[in-house]
């Protein structure tokens, strides 16, 4: 009877101590170190949690020299966080900047069950940014930083630079957002001809019976149509980031798997809670002029933020200086695409601007 009663008590144990490594796993990143192997005293690999605007909310801090310049990420979606992944794109970035990567509030390792979509607001996500850079440019005395912005965070970053330009060396919008409306009519217009040319039935009456845009059912129906621009080439061609995320978080020691449960919670809740407040987004009415350097890197196969309507932006945009980078054999994704191509970008816009 003794031994029969010790097997539950044991799977119980077990149990329990399963449990508690999946809510309370320690997360934490690589140290960076020489090629031979030997410590580098003056790099940073930290994962931290800091408050912004009385959130808490978490950053990596990856590079071989902390006093190089800062290199600030901010992520796309809204909800789609880079943390479980993105250093396996940005090794070569560490050799010359501190690079940041943010899960913004709501996101990833920043989401709390008790948000609510008053603590979404775009204007209090823009807060946070300029928090955050003022902490980044105090920890490591640096006058300034560098900031970039994917897809909806390129909007965000571009807000950010709008109110408060004195603190960034320059702006680099990465698939950039600049008409939300006409945006999506070009993605639409290319889905449904891509689908036509391939004769593929489902597509073409999946897409019919959405209609063109504006949606009778916005997210339901955008992401309808996002199914076939991803299908048809124009989200990502030469990366996956969608299985690297999965394997980030199964396999990564920045997240653990409760973090991918985060993730998912957040994906959802910050879609619906930022995306009705970017609708309507013109920043050919809103934000003519920026008063930094601005460099927008778009994929030549990008129909996700469609790469025609960022350069007419390009095009009329005010800027101290401003350079439009084709990546050829990109889609939405070309600084994961093309790593090797946007490293040496950002050294050429490093001893530019500096």
């Amino acid at each position: 009877m003794i031994l029969l009663r010790r097997k539950p008590i044991r799977w119980l144990i077990f149990l329990l101590c399963s449990l508690l490594l999946f809510f309370f796993f320690p997360t934490w990143t690589p140290d960076i170190k020489a090629p031979d192997g030997a410590a580098l005293p003056n790099s940073i690999s930290t994962l931290e949690e800091i408050e912004l605007g009385g959130i808490k909310q978490s950053i990596l801090l990856r590079g071989k020299d902390r006093n190089n310049p800062i290199l600030l990420f901010l992520h796309g979606g809204p909800g789609y966080p880079k943390i479980a992944y993105a250093r396996n794109y940005q090794r070569e970035l560490e050799n010359d900047f501190t690079v940041v990567n943010w899960d913004q509030r709501g996101s990833g390792k920043s989401y709390h069950l008790s948000l609510t979509d008053e603590d979404l607001q775009v204007e209090r996500l823009i807060e946070d940014t300029i928090e955050l850079t003022r902490h980044l440019k105090q920890r490591f005395n640096q006058p300034k930083i560098f900031i970039v912005g994917h897809s909806w965070g390129s909007l965000l970053a571009t807000w950010t630079v709008q109110k408060a330009p004195e603190h960034f060396y320059a702006y680099i919008g990465v698939g950039q957002v600049a008409n939300s409306q006409l945006g999506e009519e070009l993605s639409y217009r290319f889905a449904l001809e891509e689908a036509r040319n391939r004769s593929d039935e489902q597509a073409i009456e999946e897409l019919e019976s959405i209609g063109s845009p504006p949606y009778q059912n916005p997210r339901a129906d955008a992401t309808l149509e996002r199914k076939w621009v991803s299908a048809f080439g124009g989200s990502e061609r030469k990366s996956d980031t969608y299985r690297e995320m999965i394997k980030g978080i199964l396999l990564a020691p920045e997240y653990s798997w409760a973090d991918g449960i985060w993730l998912a919670l957040g994906d959802s809740f910050s879609r619906q809670a930022i995306l009705p407040q970017t609708a309507s987004t013109n920043l050919f009415e809103t934000v003519p002029e920026l008063q930094v350097p601005v460099y927008l890197c778009m994929g030549k196969y990008d129909y996700m933020t469609p790469s025609e309507v960022a350069y007419r932006y390009y095009q009329q945009l005010i800027a101290p200086d401003k350079q439009f980078i084709w990546f050829e054999e990109s889609a939405h994704f070309p600084h994961f695409e093309e790593v090797e191509k946007f490293h040496d970008l950002m050294l050429e816009i490093k001893e530019k601007t500096l």
